[in-house]
């Protein structure tokens, strides 16, 4: 986002700002699977979606974000931005010098009602929303947002050829059960040989991998409304209380905490 109204957005939106206005609301439709290869705006950004599920890359992370959370990508950090089910990407792109908040990283930001309905008043265009009450709407937009602590979800893919083959057969497939041994035979690997390329392509062992793996499935599965227990089966674990506990050690909070609407 620059000063000229620019930016790296989606095509077919929508951008609604004010002269000597502190925030640029923008709109735009996206289709499932539909991403923006990675960019970065002069503007600190908060991208979410009041419809659809949002995915967010960036600073080697990924970030699945239902209608409840929100992410704050500041100024100058490149990112991708796609959806995982049909969106509104709305994202609000605050201007550095007059905004107070100096997070360095991207942060989740919990989207309460009262949120909700401010971003859709910014959203309005300026002859129907005045310059008054916009301002005041962006003050209190700002004093709402504060980071929430959940982890985030990363299964990078390894460089070994061989490795790199079983991890994308089980994103195609997260339930997959096989043993390092088992995927040995079918790629002309040790186990052990494989072991190591895990640890050494992703920093993680196979079974820290493979459950990073499960929990990023998962997460549009449970955004889109899907229970756990489906969930869980669909990606691989034997019971739903195996999978919430998985879930809660990886992102620290229960599944029903992560998508429930913020009190």
């Amino acid at each position: 986002m620059s000063r000229d109204g620019q930016s790296q957005a989606p095509r077919g939106g929508q951008l609604t700002s004010a002269p000597g206005g502190a925030v640029v609301v923008g709109s735009f439709a996206l289709r499932t699977g539909e991403w923006f290869g990675r960019h970065a705006h002069g503007a600190h950004q908060l991208a979410w979606a009041p419809h659809g599920v949002l995915a967010v890359r960036a600073t080697g992370r990924t970030w699945v974000l239902p209608s409840t959370l929100a992410l704050w990508i500041p100024a100058g950090v490149r990112h991708a931005t796609g959806a995982t089910s049909p969106a509104l990407l709305r994202s609000l792109y605050f201007w550095p010098e007059r905004c107070p908040l100096t997070w360095r990283e991207p942060q989740v930001v919990p989207v309460s009602g009262l949120l909700r309905e401010l971003i859709g008043h910014l959203a309005q265009d300026q002859d129907t929303l005045g310059a008054d009450a916009r301002h005041r709407a962006e003050s209190v937009v700002l004093d709402l947002l504060h980071p929430v602590s959940v982890a985030t979800v990363r299964a990078p893919l390894p460089a070994d050829p061989r490795a790199r083959r079983v991890a994308e057969a089980l994103r195609a497939n997260p339930a997959d059960d096989r043993t390092l041994a088992q995927w040995g035979a079918v790629v002309g690997a040790s186990a052990r040989t494989l072991a190591r390329a895990f640890v050494s392509g992703t920093g993680m062992t196979y079974g820290q991998w493979r459950t990073q793996l499960r929990l990023q499935a998962a997460m549009p599965l449970l955004a889109a409304g899907s229970t756990v227990s489906s969930v869980a089966h669909r990606v691989g674990y034997g019971s739903p209380s195996a999978f919430v506990a998985a879930f809660r050690r990886g992102v620290g909070v229960p599944p029903g905490s992560y998508f429930a609407p913020p009190g």
